[in-house]
């Protein structure tokens, strides 16, 4: 099974969406709330409603499903241990991490790196494609990668 699909189904563990990918960002949360699974969102960055997902800090100590955490990489780093700690904690559950910033071999710097079992690298590109790039990691490791790429239509490209 692709792994972009695999995440569609995934009962736990952590993705990393990076690269402002609101479209994937949606597309996983809507299949994760159609499970009926319940999800604590910090904030939105893009439009999706339910009676499942509800807004708030996920330190508040309410038990979800899953999780969607706002730029985890582009915190302080007394911010990001905290974060780290408590997804540490929390391993029997779903965490999206949606960073808006385009991260893809650099998440090596990060101590998180350990915690994430998929990064999703978005990117658009400036000569009408879009890339995506998937790894699967395993203790901070690639162990399985994978690249999408999707021209954009050209009345997207050459609109006035």
């Amino acid at each position: 099974m692709p792994m972009l699909k695999e995440i569609l189904n995934l009962e736990k563990g952590t993705v990393l969406l990076t690269g402002n990918a609101k479209k994937l960002g949606r597309i996983y949360l809507k299949s994760w709330l159609n499970r009926g699974l319940r999800v604590l969102a910090e904030g939105m960055p893009f439009e999706l409603s339910s009676e499942n997902l509800f807004i708030g800090s996920p330190y508040e100590g309410f038990s979800f499903d899953a999780y969607l955490i706002l730029n985890p990489l582009s915190r302080p780093k007394p911010e990001r241990e905290k974060l780290r700690r408590w997804l540490e904690e929390h391993r029997d559950r779903l965490f999206l991490l949606y960073e808006h910033r385009y991260v893809k071999d650099s998440i090596t710097r990060y101590g998180i790196k350990e915690l994430i079992d998929y990064l999703i690298a978005y990117r658009r590109e400036t000569v009408g494609f879009e890339r995506v790039d998937v790894y699967k990691l395993e203790k901070g490791k690639i162990i399985e990668r994978k690249s999408y790429i999707r021209r954009t239509p050209d009345e997207e490209r050459f609109r006035v």
